[in-house]
């Protein structure tokens, strides 16, 4: 017997022969958000600037609580946001993180592996112009990273637990968006 540890074995597939398919992660889907905190006109121009990013219509959310600190009350629409999946979604977020110069600080990744970064003003990506009468918006990018087999948790109809085994890590999310879309990452966890 060597004293010497066991070999890791590989999270991320390289592809090739032995490779897991259903072990491969993917994005299943990308949420892009304006908060605004108040209806009214600030709303209506969110609205424009996310139609103008993504080229779909975004839906309005709404406030779950009342805070007369804040001039909140439930049932209130206080943002917009529009979901992405498919290659809609990948071809947003290669844009997305070209305005951020592929670069993502390091504890912007959850423990499964998702992530979220935000861009600090609209006229950043490509073919946006400013506009003087919308002003300045910033947009929150939200992605959600996966494996095949995960629904099997959470659809209606029986209900199964997926093993930890299967389960998207920190590690491998990072691993998985460099490799793919080119990011760096700086700053400490």
């Amino acid at each position: 017997m060597s004293d010497s540890p066991a070999a890791p074995k590989p999270s991320v597939p390289q592809g090739g022969k032995g490779a897991n398919p259903m072990r491969a992660p993917y994005v299943e889907k990308v949420v892009v958000n304006i908060g605004v905190g108040e209806a009214g006109d600030r709303l209506v121009k969110a609205e424009q600037v996310l139609q103008m990013v993504t080229k779909q219509k975004p839906v309005r959310t709404l406030s779950k609580t009342t805070s007369k600190d804040l001039g909140l009350r439930v049932g209130m629409p206080i943002g917009v946001k529009v979901t992405m999946r498919g290659a809609k979604a990948l071809e947003f977020l290669k844009t997305a993180l070209w305005t951020k110069e592929n670069q993502l600080p390091v504890y912007s990744f959850d423990r499964e592996g998702n992530f979220s970064f935000g861009v600090a003003e609209y006229t950043d990506f490509p073919g946006q112009k400013y506009n003087p009468d919308i002003g300045v918006f910033g947009l929150d990018v939200c992605v959600t990273l996966s494996r095949k087999g995960i629904r099997l948790q959470h659809r209606t109809a029986r209900t199964q637990r997926v093993p930890r085994r299967h389960r998207l890590t920190r590690e491998e999310g990072r691993a998985w968006v460099a490799q793919t879309f080119s990011v760096t990452y700086f700053g400490e966890e």
